[in-house]
């Protein structure tokens, strides 16, 4: 059977219809939408990015986002105490068109990244994260700047394992071990200085979704067109995408790339 969107709706309303709960379906923005009754509070799902993954995984990319999405939703009956969780503070990054406010209005604690990118602050559940907002701060008695301060420590403590795979000259070095914040150690200074000092070529650094981050040590000009075709590949697959673009890495600074095939890439504003 072809999958489609239309299929793919059905399955996951199938997949995730339950007692107490309202399920929603934006056509024109092809998004799904799971609730509580009781508290309104649900998880969006852009379905796009779920059909492409389930044409290339199958049916684990649906149990994937099922169990996402019920985990979720469990979590969201929790009671959030950061006293005594300095260990599960953690960074992480998502695209600049990433809500800044929770349903309830509420100002999610944010710092400015890239053009592509911003940080935000989570409080690790083990199954899933909590998003920490102003609110939360403030009622525990808690100082944002403290939570920085142990997000960007926690977040250098994390293993960097990488996997090495050469294409048509160049070398590219993959982190994925899906813990939440793979794309998030783009924050680790000393991480990104090591990877630098190990390059022979130019280094140019991608963050297509939220379980894997992509170093590239680009040597030819073929290398930034498989760069490019790499990134958006992950960019469609990624439960979380961030962004489709690569950063160049030079000197503690982030530059995005701005890709034509074939053609020299272009650095500056993007129009």
């Amino acid at each position: 059977m072809k999958k489609t969107i239309f299929r793919l709706r059905q399955l996951l309303e199938s997949r995730l219809a339950a007692e107490g709960r309202s399920i929603t379906f934006d056509r024109e923005k092809e998004t799904f939408r799971v609730e509580k009754v009781d508290t309104k509070k649900g998880i969006n799902i852009s379905l796009g990015p779920v059909l492409a993954k389930w044409e290339t995984k199958g049916d684990s990319a649906i149990d994937e986002i099922v169990y996402y999405v019920n985990t979720a939703l469990e979590a969201m009956d929790e009671k959030f105490v950061l006293d005594g969780k300095e260990r599960s503070i953690y960074p992480v990054i998502r695209s600049t068109s990433f809500p800044t406010e929770t349903k309830e209005g509420g100002k999610l604690l944010t710092d400015e990244h890239t053009a592509e990118t911003r940080i935000f602050y989570a409080l690790d559940l083990g199954k899933t994260y909590r998003l920490i907002d102003d609110k939360m701060v403030r009622d525990q008695g808690w100082d944002s700047q403290k939570i920085r301060e142990i997000a960007r420590f926690n977040i250098r403590s994390l293993p960097c394992p990488l996997k090495k795979d050469s294409v048509g000259g160049n070398d590219f070095y993959f982190l994925n071990t899906n813990d939440g914040y793979d794309a998030s150690r783009i924050l680790n200074d000393s991480f990104l200085k090591e990877m630098e000092e190990k390059v022979e070529g130019k280094l140019t650094i991608s963050i297509p979704h939220q379980d894997v981050i992509i170093f590239a040590d680009i040597k030819n000009q073929a290398g930034y067109d498989i760069l490019a075709q790499m990134s958006m590949h992950f960019f469609t697959t990624g439960r979380v995408p961030i962004t489709s673009l690569s950063f160049y890495y030079e000197d503690g600074k982030l530059e995005p790339i701005f890709i034509l095939a074939k053609n020299k890439p272009m650095k500056g504003e993007k129009e």
